[in-house]
């Protein structure tokens, strides 16, 4: 099975700090957590976050590592008015490569 974490968010207020713990969190989700894709874009003030994973228990080990803990707290005081998360489960995806 293969799944697919995605984070939605209005943005509040996004920095050099943010743009640093970004790219710090995917490289963590991909190198310690095997997440096996994570793309993210913006427009206007609004987010999102797609990563995809091969078991839950990857995803919930990454949503409670430290660093996560603290770049979690960060969206939800500063960075984001607000955000949704949902876990799905991916039943199918094409490519065209």
């Amino acid at each position: 099975m293969k799944y697919a974490v995605i984070f939605k968010a209005e943005i509040n207020q996004l920095d050099d700090e943010y743009s640093k713990m970004a790219a710090k969190m995917r490289d963590l989700a991909i190198r310690e957590y095997d997440c096996t894709e994570f793309v993210a874009t913006a427009e206007g003030s609004q987010e999102i976050a797609i990563s995809y994973w091969d078991n839950l228990e990857h995803i919930k080990a990454w949503k409670q590592n430290a660093e996560h803990l603290v770049a979690q707290k960060l969206g939800q005081n500063k960075w984001y008015k607000h955000y949704t998360v949902e876990v799905v489960e991916v039943l199918r995806r094409y490519s065209s490569k």
